[in-house]
């Protein structure tokens, strides 16, 4: 049977899907608005189903506050163009507001949520159906605190942070740019305090075994120019292979200065003082607190400050209780 144009667009409108495809579904459906509406439900499962396997890397990324409440939610897709498609951006904004609403604090309960006339999910599912792509709610978090900052990089909806802070901030400017800090340094925590014990436990190892490695090496390349020879021509295999046969030293030179290499690393290593390893890799585990604690690091706004040292400078006592970051970007 032959279906009207107004029935096309009222289906559209009620869908959001392609013209053609409301056409489809209605003369299968034989008129039946009804019928019609689950089967462009039907044809988005499907689609969500066989590209489940695909790769949804785009989308789109909102941050909301509403009072001592925030939230970060990303709805993603498989292409840019989806993405930037008001439609797309429309359900990713229904669907925070929707969330930071019912003060959902978990991707599931955002999925189960009820909007419109399905759940969050079923909307996600039915909108693929719409694009012909993957589509999926991620990255869902939450922030609570007596004053709330969010900020969106570039108004791209790609990357989000949200900070909280322990007391109302009356300057909104100060917490936009506290915001934009975690976006441009992006923190691992807020102080040392947040920052994982084995983490930290990894790093200080790190730490440790890299000044063990430069001792030693200060003591051969010492002996080296003791020796009467260039450190910088023996650092390593294929610069001795490579200096011989430019003539600048011989097979004796190597030989010489590989036995040197492996006595002193073997003397200089039996005494090193373990109380002089860990005094220098202490200070090296408190610069990286520095580059990964959002109130120890630099203020990107002024540089001779911190992140704490401004906060107090703002009010003595104020200081980030919480942030979260999400973005789209590998980094």
């Amino acid at each position: 049977m032959a279906v009207s144009i107004e029935d096309i667009k009222k289906l559209r409108t009620m869908t959001g899907a392609g013209l053609s495809d409301c056409k489809n579904a209605l003369n299968e459906a034989e008129g039946n608005l009804e019928a019609a509406i689950e089967l462009i439900r039907k044809r988005g499962q499907a689609i969500a189903a066989k590209r489940s396997d695909r790769e949804a890397g785009e989308g789109c990324v909102l941050a909301k506050v509403d009072g001592n409440f925030g939230a970060i939610c990303a709805l993603k897709c498989e292409t840019d163009f989806v993405a930037k498609n008001a439609d797309f951006v429309a359900l990713a904004t229904k669907i925070i507001n929707a969330a930071v609403a019912a003060r959902c604090t978990t991707k599931e309960e955002v999925a189960a949520l009820p909007l419109e006339d399905a759940t969050v999910a079923e909307l996600i599912t039915r909108q693929s159906g719409v694009t012909g792509e993957k589509m999926e709610l991620d990255g869902y978090q939450v922030v609570t605190g007596e004053s709330i900052a969010a900020y969106d990089h570039q108004n791209a909806h790609s990357l989000c942070t949200l900070v909280a802070f322990n007391m109302p901030v009356a300057d909104p400017t100060v917490g936009k740019n506290i915001a934009m800090q975690v976006a441009s340094a992006s923190p691992a925590g807020v102080n040392s305090a947040s920052i994982p014990q084995e983490t930290i436990d990894a790093e200080l190892r790190v730490a440790v075994e890299k000044t063990r490695e430069e001792q030693i090496q200060r003591a051969v390349v010492n002996a080296i120019k003791k020796a009467g020879f260039n450190p910088a021509h023996f650092d390593s295999e294929d610069h001795m292979e490579s200096n011989q046969a430019k003539g600048w030293i011989t097979a004796e030179d190597v030989a010489k200065v590989k036995e040197i290499i492996a006595t002193e690393s073997e003397k200089a290593a039996a005494n090193i003082k373990d109380a002089m390893i860990q005094n220098i890799a202490q200070g090296r585990l408190k610069k990286f607190f520095k580059e990964v604690c959002l109130v120890e690091q630099e203020y990107i706004w002024d540089k001779a400050l911190t992140v704490e040292a401004y906060l107090n400078s703002v009010e003595k006592g104020l200081t980030v209780t919480d942030f979260k970051r999400f973005t789209l970007r590998a980094e």
